[in-house]
């Protein structure tokens, strides 16, 4: 629907002339405005009905525990080595295999502004996050995508806090209250006595969705300027009236687990086959909009589906001056791996509102099917999607060190050249090759 009203507004932006496009600009400003008074009374509203405060009081900021030392094999984001999480748990058990516990799928990201004056997006990438008992204590790999919007804060956090709460809730790792200080031990789902499939994907389900929401209390607990409690003077309007979308995706060499909380995506593309792994969160969607009504709330349509005529997403993180209209609580799908599993895209609406799920498995199955990945100088990489090259670090030789890297920079650029507004974040995770066993790159099997 978007890239028909795209080419809509082209048709007539070249048969009318610059007087059609000073229109279209004027009425788009027209329709901002017409938003801002309906959050601004949304606001009013929620101030009047629970005084000056708009935040729910928080017991219990969900801190993330001591991290690990960051040992292993790089993963590369856009051209950029990162590190995985160590493993953080025990030794393997069960009788895995060298291969099963070291075993980290090849993976390329990039996250940039586009034509937004700012970054609202977040990327999270940590390759044997954990080993818990759930998982036969094996490793699992987590990958997550945050879309802000009315600000980076709450894609901010979820990029800081999302992975380490989940290590918390599948370890069984103590949890301070970051108000009393007081700590509280909570075991993980034992693997014991979960042998039925539906068993598990229940406590997959319940780990997830009180990820989630540990890390909505979190961030409504944390200011902008990073103090916890929200005891300073800042403005707390950042906090309480910004949101964003999360999408976190679990790997294990079983399953795929995926969190949904808004319109950003996560498909499989396996056999020649696109499986959705999660489903957007519009307002106009039958079984959202049936919710929304129920609770008191309302739906608009003017240029798109929005909750109130504010938000155009049912589902985020934050937004409390939108409640309970619009919720956190994450849409969880469990899929069982296949031996026809090529790769996952995970992505913001800032790419899917501009190519369809069949072109983008296109692009990137030509990309991952390359027999060398695309060796770009990066000059051009940087100029090309607008964004600037890392402080202290010399230019690379070739910025696509992984066919992943380069299916990742592709899509972006793709987005680019159909002229998306919004910031686009991509990852793309190629399920056929592993890190060492691949000859993209000279430095896989580096330390750094």
């Amino acid at each position: 629907m978007a890239e028909v009203a795209r080419r809509l507004r082209e048709y007539y932006s070249r048969m009318l002339g610059p007087k059609y496009s000073g229109e279209m600009e004027r009425s788009r400003a027209r329709r901002h405005r017409r938003i801002l008074l309906r959050r601004n009374a949304a606001i009013a509203s929620t101030v009047a009905a629970n005084g000056t405060d708009c935040l729910p009081d928080q017991n219990g900021g969900g801190q993330s525990g001591s991290s690990s030392t960051a040992v292993g094999i790089p993963v590369h984001m856009g051209g950029f080595s990162l590190m995985p999480a160590g493993n953080g748990g025990s030794a393997t058990e069960g009788g895995a295999s060298p291969e099963e516990e070291n075993a980290v799928p090849v993976i390329g990201a990039v996250a940039v502004a586009g034509r937004q004056r700012e970054m609202e997006d977040a990327v999270s990438i940590h390759a044997r996050l954990c080993t818990p008992a759930i998982n036969r204590c094996l490793p699992v790999h987590y990958f997550g995508v945050y879309d802000g919007h009315g600000g980076p804060h709450f894609a901010i956090m979820c990029k800081t806090k999302m992975h380490a709460i989940l290590k918390e809730e599948l370890m069984g790792l103590p949890v301070r209250n970051s108000q009393t200080g007081a700590s509280s031990s909570r075991a993980a789902p034992s693997p014991v006595l979960i042998t039925d499939e539906s068993a598990l994907q229940e406590a997959w389900r319940v780990v997830i969705t009180r990820c989630f929401w540990r890390t909505e209390m979190a961030a409504l607990n944390t200011c902008c300027c990073g103090s916890v409690g929200l005891c300073c003077s800042c403005d707390r309007s950042a906090v309480a009236y910004s949101g964003s979308t999360a999408v976190a995706v679990v790997l294990t060499e079983k399953h795929i687990v995926v969190g949904n909380c808004g319109d950003s995506r996560a498909i499989l593309y396996r056999g020649g086959r696109i499986i959705p792994l999660s489903f957007d969160h519009k307002p106009d969607r039958a079984d959202e909009k049936a919710r929304i009504l129920a609770s008191g709330g309302r739906v608009f349509n003017n240029d798109t589906a929005r909750v109130q005529g504010i938000l155009a997403m049912s589902r985020a993180i934050g937004d409390t001056y939108l409640k309970p209209y619009v919720i956190s609580e994450p849409e969880v799908t469990f899929t069982r791996r296949d031996i026809g599993d090529e790769f996952l895209v995970i992505a913001s609406d800032g790419l899917w509102d501009m190519m369809t799920n069949e072109m983008i498995c296109r692009v990137t199955g030509e990309c991952l099917r390359e027999e060398r990945p695309t060796m770009v100088a990066a000059g051009g990489f940087y100029r090309d999607l607008n964004i600037a090259p890392p402080e202290n670090e010399g230019p690379p030789p070739a910025v696509f060190p992984s066919r992943s890297a380069s299916a990742a920079a592709l899509l972006t650029r793709l987005a680019l050249a159909r002229n998306s507004g919004d910031n686009i974040s991509v990852v793309v995770v190629d399920l056929k090759r592993t890190v060492g066993d691949d000859e993209e790159s000279e430095d896989d099997n580096e330390v750094n």
